[in-house]
């Protein structure tokens, strides 16, 4: 069975809800969706999904907690304040269940295709994604550590490393024999080879390449000036009818890349702030409540009389 996947809690609520909406309208209506948890902050997801058959909230604890271990031998550091594992990592799940074949997809991501040319190279690939993260291994891995040639080619590295907020590939794939394998490695000294601020990221790149499984990225195997862009830091694309299309050529998916979700659910309550296809994001946001979808006012700066008032109210 096929499916999509996903990683949210209550913070990207109104994320969610515009993937998912653009999964239901460019992907399938049927096709079934998985979140998996970042925490425990998840009661207006639970709300939310109550009217969507095909979505389900992955529960199986002794997958989460296995995977919450394995990231925990990996990197100890990654506890936040409440002394609770950095969540990213859930995405692994998908891993264990619940589909043969699946895509993963950030939160902060629009379907903007149907997938299908996705799946199908999974016929032939253990791991697909479409992106150009390969132009910056500075972001994956630490590439001032000296071990890091020893680890993996120069080639490897400038081809083979991808974003993890998009990519397709099939359950069991690293089983715990092999996890145990990728702890033993990066205790034994090859994490200092991964990049130290960005969570998950680094980490399922490693695995991959470490593994050697078969893989392909959409931005290498199309021909030249076929392969679109995915990422809103490009100001080209051109909207039709809610989709996006890269000098004529539809995007598979959108990623609001840096764009904080704090500044997402300020403009689903109505705040003017802006960031690149924001009015797209509403339309998937609002999709099935199109009279609940804000009329977005003016921010106003407070003016210098207000600064002091705010000022000596502080004092």
């Amino acid at each position: 069975m096929n499916g999509i996947c996903t990683l949210a809690n209550d913070r990207v609520f109104d994320q969610l809800v515009a993937l998912l909406n653009s999964i239901e309208v460019n992907v399938g209506r049927d096709i079934p969706v998985c979140i998996y948890p970042f925490d425990d902050q998840l009661d207006r997801i639970r709300t939310e999904i109550q009217n969507r058959p095909n979505v389900m909230l992955y529960d199986d604890q002794e997958s989460i907690r296995q995977w919450d271990e394995f990231m925990r031998q990996i990197d100890p550091t990654k506890l936040n304040q409440k002394e609770r594992l950095y969540g990213a990592h859930r995405r692994f799940c998908a891993f264990d269940a619940p589909f043969d074949r699946f895509i993963y997809m950030d939160a902060d991501t629009l379907a903007m295709s149907s997938m299908a040319h996705i799946f199908a190279l999974l016929e032939n690939h253990d791991w697909v994604v479409y992106d150009f993260q390969f132009l910056d291994p500075s972001k994956i891995y630490n590439t001032e550590s000296p071990k890091l040639h020893e680890v993996f080619s120069t080639d490897r590295i400038n081809k083979e490393i991808f974003c993890s907020g998009f990519y397709a590939s099939k359950r069991g794939l690293f089983n715990l024999e092999q996890r145990e394998d990728f702890i033993q490695a990066l205790q034994s000294g090859d994490r200092e080879i991964l990049y130290g601020g960005a969570g998950e990221q680094p980490v399922i790149n490693y695995m991959v390449m470490k593994s050697g499984i078969k893989t392909c990225n959409l931005a290498h195997l199309l021909p030249y000036g076929e392969s679109t862009g995915c990422s809103v830091t490009s100001n080209h694309f051109e909207e039709r009818e809610h989709i996006l299309y890269d000098r004529g050529r539809q995007l598979t998916y959108l990623h609001y890349i840096g764009v904080k979700p704090q500044r997402m659910e300020q403009v689903a309550k109505g705040e003017a702030v802006t960031f690149p296809y924001r009015d797209l994001f509403l339309y998937y946001r609002f999709l099935h409540e199109p009279e609940k979808r804000p009329v977005l006012t003016q921010v106003q700066s407070p003016t210098f009389v207000q600064k002091v008032l705010q000022k000596l109210r502080i004092a």
